[in-house]
């Protein structure tokens, strides 16, 4: 069984997005740390709808010292999620922020972002087209992304920017 982590922009991206279900449809079960849960929680919808979901398991990371060092650089649910990462020795880590990939990286952790996950889903027949998706995500979640990256990322789907 794929062990994977997520942060939360990830799955807040795509809950604002209606899709979240794709993370279950590309990686099964995925694991969430309990400050990311908090996270999320903190909108009652996104709360009732995480309770429901039995392919999302909560964990808390043992190791508070990792926890607390990294904290000295990234946010509360980015090092929960990377030393949940360590800890469980994850397959993958499905994390976005650049120094998050970065820390996290360094420690050896294989990552993903939505993008690579978008990918991946077109990649299985998930999905037919990413532009939409990626439009909505920029539209509707706010989510950041250049347009060379942008481009570079819907040349790698092969499609070409509308």
């Amino acid at each position: 069984m794929t062990l994977i982590v997520s942060d939360t922009s990830p799955v807040a991206n795509l809950i604002e997005i209606g899709m979240l279900s794709l993370l279950h449809d590309v990686y099964g079960q995925i694991i969430i740390p309990q400050s990311v849960y908090e996270e999320l929680c903190e909108i009652e919808s996104q709360k009732q709808m995480l309770d429901r979901l039995t392919w999302i398991q909560v964990m808390t990371a043992r190791n508070r010292e990792l926890v607390r060092t990294l904290e000295t650089e990234l946010d509360k649910g980015e090092s929960e999620s990377i030393a949940l990462a360590v800890e469980l020795k994850a397959d993958f880590l499905i994390i976005d922020e650049s120094n998050g990939r970065q820390k996290a990286e360094s420690l050896g952790i294989d990552i993903v972002g939505l993008l690579g996950t978008l990918l991946k889903a077109k990649e299985m027949g998930l999905l037919s087209e990413i532009q939409p998706i990626l439009n909505r995500l920029i539209e509707q979640a706010g989510f950041f992304i250049s347009p060379q990256l942008k481009k570079h990322v819907l040349a790698l789907a092969g499609e070409s920017e509308e």
